[in-house]
Order: C-alpha cells, then structure tokens, then sequence
C-alpha cells in the first residue's frame, strides 16, 4: 500500500506541476500573487496557426568579400605612401584580389614586405612587366574568403535578429540554413511588405560631399569625373503623389559612413515632420565636425544603399557628434530607418529565395480544422474504448486526456511552437496512446481465460511491457531524427510526437497501473470490467 501511495503521490505532483505550467497559455492576466519563480511563458502558435511571413533569404556572401577587398585597397594607398612604394594603378579583381603596377625603378622588395607584414591575408605574385612598370597580384588566400563568407552570413543573421526585435515581432524564428542561407518565420505580422522591406534593407549609411566644381549636366551625358558618381533623390508631391528623381554628382569616397553610429530615434520638427536623430561614436563626431569644418558653405549628401535622402548645406561646423536624417517620410518610414541604422548595416545584400505570406483567417481556419479533427480523432477513441472494454476502456480513456494535458504543458515548458503539423502529431499520439492499453487489456484477457484472477493484471501488464517499450522506443528514435535534421513543420510534428511518446508511456503504463491496483487490490473490486467479467 504504502508503494501505491508514493507512486499515487508522483502522479499527483506531476499534474499539478503540468498545470502550472499551463496556467499562462489559459489564461492572458496571470494574477497579481504568480510570483517570479513560477512559469510565464505560455503555449507559442506557429506561423501556419496564426498567420504571418515565411522568408528564405541568401546572403550574397561574394559582395562582402569585393566590399573587404576595396576597402583593402583604399588601406593600401596610406601605406604605400609612408614606405614610399609608388604605384601607378590598383584596383580589385572580382573577389580573388587586387591588380596592382609598380612604378619602374621602384624595388618590389619593399612592396613584399609591406604585404607579408600589414596583409598577411594576401600572397603577393608577380605578373608582366609593360610599358607602364611591372604589374603584381595580391592574391586573397581561400582560408581568408572563406571567413570572410562566414563571418558575412553570421554578421547578417544577427543584424537581421536586432532588426526583427527592435520592429516587435513577438515569437521570431531565425535561423542559418545551408550554402549561407537565412530561415525567417514571423508569426502575427500584420503588414508583411512593410517587414520584408525592413529585413532585406542592407542599410549601408554614408555621407558624401556634393562635387559643385564639375558640371552635373555633362555628367548625365556619360562623362563623369574620376572619382565621382551620379546618385539620385527620390521627391514625392505630397499632393498628387507624383514621384521625381533629382540627381546628385557626388564624390565617390565617403568619408564617414553608419558604422560610427551609436544611436538613431525618431524626432518630430517644428512643422510636426518626422526626421531622424543620428549619434555618433567618440571617433565619428570628430570625423563629422572635421568633415563641416573643412566645407563651410557646400552642400553633404546623406546616403543609405545608394540612395540620396537628403543634401543639405553645410552652415558651420557641427559639433557634439549629432546630424540628422531628412525627407519626405511617413512616421513608419522613420521608424523603420530608425531601426535599421541602429541595427546596423548588413555585411552584404540578401536575395530573397522564397517568401510565403500567411494571412491571419487562413491561420484560424488552420487551428479551426485542427482542433475540429482532434476532437473528431479523440471522441471516436474514447468511445471506442470504452464501448468495448467497459470500465478498463474509460481508465484508458482517463490516460489519453492526461495524455494530452501533458503534451500541452511540455510544450509551454519547453518554449516550444504548436504548427498543424503538431496537431497532427497530437492527434498521432492519441492513437498511439490506446495502443498501450489495448495490447495489455488483450494480455489480461488471454490470463482470465486461462482462469487467472487478480494475477492476471501483473500478468497483463508485465507480459506487455516489452512489446510497448519497443514500439514507443523505435518511434521515439525516429521522432528524433526528424526533430534533429528536420525544418519548419517537420520539427513541428518530430516535437509533439516526441513529447507524447514519452507522456504516453507514463500515461498509458503507468497511471493506468496506478488505477488498477488501487481499485483491484486496495479496494477489492470483485469484478474486472474489461470486456469479459471474472467473479474474484
């Protein structure tokens, strides 16, 4: 007796801790006394339950690395110049590394050294010698390309997290997928244009000096200067909302760019407009008060993804490490801006692989059906039961409710998304559930016609057990193996139908046991209902 007690006592606890856990998901007010250390976190509904965006994106890793070799480049010139290595040409090739000519006269011995020491990332080779001087090859080695992807893909996952963060999106899936791919599921968004513009934003800042000395018309005529470039500025009438591009012949070289941006927030201006408030790192505001020091009178370009948002006259020289954003935005284009540029820069564009929009009706009609096919499934077992194995069949009937209970609870402890395909997999699991029971009611059978009495319940149970350990362990090893290599609704379906397997072998074995021995043996019930009565 005292066994049963402490093994009614477990079974018990384990309810009530279930419970607990599911108090969050049945209710949207905790109350005042749910204190710290008790479960907040409530049952998650999956993209296809409650409806949103499915995104998969890939980083153009290759665009980071001709980013890194131009910026090696534009370090090379500094360099060059304080060894005294005059070089007359250098540019990038593709994204294998950098063409350089050395100027005759000049001793490659010195151009080796400074490689070997400052870019220890690059083999220098040598080329032909032409009329120009002798022309040489910094190879970029693979090892280093190769961290270079790498790093390009894990800096755009973890920008694109603060980015879907900062926009509010509650219960966000994001995750690196194979050859330097994103998977992005945000469940509940309301406006998905408005996200997917915000995530795929690469969000590169840069302030430009407007070139006044050359003429822009002969420009937009193909001859622009060396070292410049034509932008344009996007002007929206507020009253006919007519668009107009209005170029800007700029200089290509920016000489501060967002990466010293601290912070960016939304203000409104005097006319009630929004614009957007920049703060700059300690290193940036110098940059930024030399920078309107030095042009007093010209005119800086604001750039973001070769964009010109605004151009605004340099009045004096701006100190404190502040600037503003300007343009004709909505309040949501401002913060979105906001967003990004606090963000930060994705490394390299993303290219949008697949995009599916879930509207929020369909998702309802998703749990409608589910739920309609859970209770269809479930009814027609527990009927089913107890029609045929009288009191047994409602005991088992006890375990496919707790069954489930337990699958809910395990599902908000475990922080875990309930998708269709995990409804479906509950509804796997309540068949599975009875299985259990059915091969032990049929084992105690086969004892009560060899006129077994009250034996016959160990021995239902213990003859049992092997055949339903090696079904639910060969099922729980597969449930596994989809969880772990499975995506999206697979692991949906692996993660019910393993929580199941495992409350269904407490359930079905042992919390129907529990049941049996105390109204068979501490109550002495004289009859087993179970299909077939035996007077005890």
């Amino acid at each position: 007796m005292k066994r049963l007690g402490w093994r009614a006592g477990i079974a018990a606890a384990l309810i009530v801790i279930a419970f607990v856990y599911l108090v969050p998901s049945i209710t949207p007010q905790l109350p005042a006394w749910w204190s710290g250390f008790l479960p907040k976190d409530k049952i998650h509904l999956g993209l296809d339950l409650q409806g949103g965006v499915h995104l998969v994106l890939e980083v153009e890793v290759k665009k980071a690395a001709e980013s890194y070799l131009e910026r090696v480049v534009e370090d090379l010139k500094p360099d060059l110049r304080k060894s005294k290595i005059r070089v007359l040409d250098m540019k990038r090739r593709g994204i294998d590394g950098i063409d350089l000519t050395l100027a005759p006269g000049q001793d490659a011995k010195d151009l080796e050294t400074l490689v070997s020491t400052t870019f220890p990332n690059f083999k220098l080779q040598p080329g032909v010698r032409d009329e120009k001087g002798m022309n040489y090859f910094l190879a970029l080695t693979e090892q280093e390309r190769t961290q270079i992807y790498k790093m390009a893909a894990e800096q755009a996952l973890e920008t694109i997290r603060n980015r879907v963060d900062q926009f509010g999106v509650t219960e966000p899936d994001i995750r690196p997928q194979a050859g330097y791919g994103i998977l992005i599921q945000l469940p509940g968004v309301k406006d998905p244009k408005r996200a997917i513009d915000l995530i795929g934003k690469t969000a590169q800042l840069e302030f430009k000096l407007v070139d006044e000395e050359n003429n822009l018309d002969d420009a937009l005529k193909g001859n622009v200067p060396p070292g410049d470039e034509i932008l344009y500025e996007t002007s929206v009438d507020r009253n006919t909302g007519r668009k107009t591009s209005i170029p800007y012949l700029l200089k290509k070289r920016s000489p501060l760019t967002g990466a010293s941006i601290t912070d960016a927030r939304v203000q409104i201006d005097q006319m009630g407009e929004p614009y957007v408030s920049l703060s700059f790192d300690s290193r940036g505001a110098r940059v930024f008060e030399r920078i309107t020091g030095d042009n007093v009178g010209k005119r800086l370009a604001i750039v973001l993804d070769n964009k010109v948002y605004s151009a605004p006259v340099i009045r004096d020289r701006i100190s404190g490490g502040r600037a503003q954003i300007t343009g004709a935005f909505s309040m949501d284009d401002a913060k979105d801006l906001a967003i990004v540029l606090r963000a930060g820069a994705l490394p390299a564009p993303v290219k949008i692989l697949e995009e599916r929009t879930v509207g929020p009706s369909l998702g309802q009609d998703s749990i409608n059906q589910g739920l309609k096919a859970t209770l269809i499934g479930g009814l027609a077992v527990i009927v089913f039961m107890a029609l045929y194995y009288g009191l047994s069949g409602v005991i088992a009937d006890l375990a496919v409710v707790l069954n489930v209970f337990f699958i809910m609870a395990g599902l908000a402890a475990l922080s875990a998304t309930l998708t269709l395909p995990g409804i479906a997999g509950i509804i796997l699991t309540i068949g599975m559930a009875v299985d259990a029971n059915v091969l032990i009611f049929e084992r105690i059978r086969e004892e009560l016609r060899l006129g077994k009495k009250m034996a016959a319940i160990d021995a239902g149970f213990s003859r049992a057990m092997v055949t339903i350990i090696d079904s639910n362990l060969t099922t729980l090893i597969t449930a596994l193996v989809l969880f772990q290599f499975g995506t999206g609704p697979v692991k949906g379906f692996a993660i019910t139908l393993t929580i199941g397997l495992i409350a269904n072998f407490y359930t079905g074995v042992i919390l129907t046991r529990i049941i049996f021995d105390y109204l068979y043996v501490q109550k002495r019930w004289p009859k087993i209902s179970i299909g077939l009565r035996l007077q005890s």
